[in-house]
Formats: C-alpha cells, structure tokens, sequence
C-alpha cells in the first residue's frame, strides 16, 4: 500500500505529469496507501505485546535495537550514497546530517531525513519506551497490559484536549489509539474475548476514524488532489476486522512458509523503496514506459530488499544481539547486588551464546535469552520473527 501511494499517488514529481495523468485509473485506490502506516502500527501493537511476554526489559530492548537499526543503517547509507551518486537539482544531503540520521532521532532534532519514510520509526520508537514502563519491574502481565492501554488512552485524550507539544510527542495522541488497539487484539488472542478488550477495541476504532480526517488531509497535500473520505473510513473497518480475525483465530489455516519471507522483505523495502524510486523514475520515464518501468521498479525493490534481509540484516543483527548481551551481563555482574559468585559464569555463557542454567525464578532466569514456546489460540509460538 505505501509503496503504491508514493509511486503512483504522491506528488513527487518524478513522472513526467501529475500522477493523475500517467495513472489516471491507479491514481485512485493507490491515493489510499498512506493507510498502511496505520495498519502496521496495529500489528506493531500486536506483536510487540507477544514478543515481550516472558521477557525482562533488557531482553526487550536487545529484540528491539536488533531488530530495527541493522537494516535501517545500511538503508541510511545507501540511500545517502545513491542521492550523492545521481542528485537531482532539489536534492541536498549534508554529511552531518546522515550521521545524524543514523542514530534515528533526526526527527525529534530537526534533522533533514535521508528518506522521507523514515518519520515513522520515531514513532515507533516513542511507542517501544512507553512500553517498556509495562515490562520494566515485575514483567508484563495481563492486567498492566489492560491498564496501560486504559491509562494510555485517557492520557492522550487529554493531550489531545491541552495542546501541549510535549504531551503530543510523548502520549502520541493520533497514533496512540493504533498500538492500543493491537495490544487488546493480543490479549484477545492469549487468552480470550471479553468485554474489556472488545470497548477498548472499539473506542480505539471510533478515535481513530476521527483521527484521520486529519491526516488525509495532509497526505492530500502530498499527494496535490483530493480524494472522497469514505474509503478511509471503510479502510479502517477492514484493518480492525482482519485483526480481529487473526485475534479470534480464524486465519490460523494461513500459516505458510512464504508469509514468513514475504513479512521479512517488508521492512527494508519501506526503508529504500521512496528515494531510490522516485530517482530510478525521473533518470528513466522518458524513455520507459509507466506500464513497463512501474512492476519493473516494484521488482527490483523487493529483489534488494530480499538481498539486504539475507546480506546485511541477519548476519549483522546476530553480532549486534550477542554483543549487547554481553554487554548487558558485565553490566548486570558489575551493579550493586548482582550475585557474585555466579557472576562470571553468566558473562561467560552470555560471551559464548549459550543459554545459561539457572533455577526458576533466579535473576538469570528472569533474563533468559530465547523465551519458551507457548500455546495460545491454537498457536505455538516460538521465538519472535519481528
């Protein structure tokens, strides 16, 4: 969806006339694709709940780092290389700003981003903090994740109602109701339905279609034409449906292979598809024609994106997690309280990769590095993809 809205609704300016004009039927449903922003922040809410179960907050932390910036620096500098290789007369990257760039918080420091996608990592990186209140302590358990989402709620509403810009960074009050709903849609699916998560469900999708009046406003003026409202509305029935089929366990039979590497090349074809595309697209709509050059483009971005999952993602994501937690098991040896006699031990295992051997309910146990399987809905979950 995202991928259609900028190569085919956005007013980009890389095809030779308006969008309108090279895809006059196209321009249409694709115009809608801003959407999958909201959709993903849904499953984010889903699978960062699951991914969290049964883990400390340092073990959250280390899925996170590991699992966002290894693809996302190789993206920053790609990009960067490739806009400085072949700019066009309004493109300008300053070396200082892809550095920054690199750490993710270009968006809250008024850094120029290196493509222009990437204001939605910051996000999720707001959302991933304020869950980790959840986990940090005792752990996540049923009833603090109902009670996140209720305290949550409230508190963006009244950010909402104060229009204050540090409530809005922090409590996320247009997004917020995304997250939350697929938190409850996880619970639903845990353990069971009930009338707790089926309000919050629905207060979120009630919020939400009032939420994004708004923000089809704005892809509007990306976009530089106007679009009826009402598919937005119907859209975002059909997110909530599809979650709550999955929540309720009707999509177990589409457990296939294929699911699982198409879901791995959606990441880091979000982080190098705009740049690179529009450019592809001005250096060759002249001579290529839209029908040809469009699913062309669309392949070639799937085909890198597949090469920079099993490149550059995998390999440096598995030195990345080994490193942090040994860092995390000197850190944890050295502070006050860590017992020392079994101290050397767990940084020793933590070096090698192994799993350590403790008693249940010990300090290494709560920090296990691979959590156990379990059923839920008919599902076995083992260790978290995302």
């Amino acid at each position: 969806m995202v991928v259609a809205y900028h190569y085919v609704a956005f007013g980009s300016g890389a095809w030779a006339g308006p969008p309108a004009e090279v895809f006059p039927a196209a321009h249409v449903p694709a115009s809608y694709g801003w959407l999958g922003v909201q959709l993903f922040f849904m499953i984010s809410g889903f699978v960062i709940c699951m991914s969290c179960w049964g883990r400390g907050p340092g073990e959250f932390a280390v899925s996170r780092v590991t699992r966002l910036f290894p693809a996302y620096w190789f993206s920053v500098l790609a990009v960067a290389l490739v806009v400085c290789l072949w700019p066009m007369a309004d493109e300008t990257l300053r070396s200082r700003d892809v550095a920054v760039n690199l750490t993710m918080l270009q968006s809250p420091l008024g850094v120029n981003a290196v493509d222009g996608v990437y204001w939605t990592l910051w996000v999720e990186l707001r959302f991933y903090l304020l869950f980790a209140l959840v986990v940090a302590g005792r752990g996540l358990t049923y009833a603090r994740a109902v009670g996140f989402c209720v305290i949550w709620g409230f508190a963006a509403a009244v950010a909402a109602a104060v229009d204050e810009p540090l409530l809005d960074q922090v409590l996320l009050p247009e997004d917020c109701w995304y997250f939350i709903a697929g938190i409850a849609f996880y619970l639903m699916y845990r353990h069971r339905p009930n009338l707790v998560l089926w309000l919050l469900v629905t207060g979120c999708f009630l919020v939400a279609q009032h939420c994004l009046v708004a923000a089809q406003g704005r892809a509007e003026g990306h976009m530089g034409h106007r679009v009826p409202h009402w598919p937005t509305a119907v859209l975002l029935a059909l997110f909530f449906a599809a979650m709550a089929a999955v929540a309720l366990g009707w999509t177990r039979r589409l457990a296939h292979r294929w699911l699982t590497a198409a879901g791995a090349l959606t990441y880091p074809l979000y982080l190098i598809h705009e740049r690179v595309g529009w450019l592809v697209i001005r250096r060759t709509a002249g001579a290529v024609s839209p029908a040809v050059l469009l699913p062309a483009l669309v392949a070639g971005m799937l085909a890198t994106a597949w090469l920079v999952h099993r490149l550059v993602e995998r390999p440096l994501a598995g030195a990345l997690r080994r490193g942090l937690r040994r860092a995390a098991a000197e850190i944890r040896a050295a502070s006050p309280g860590a017992p020392r006699a079994a101290a050397p031990d767990a940084l020793q295992a933590a070096a090698a990769g192994a799993p350590q051997a403790a008693s249940p309910g010990s300090p290494q146990d709560r920090h296990k590095i691979t959590p156990e399987p379990f059923q839920a809905g008919g599902w076995n979950y083992g260790r978290d993809r995302r």
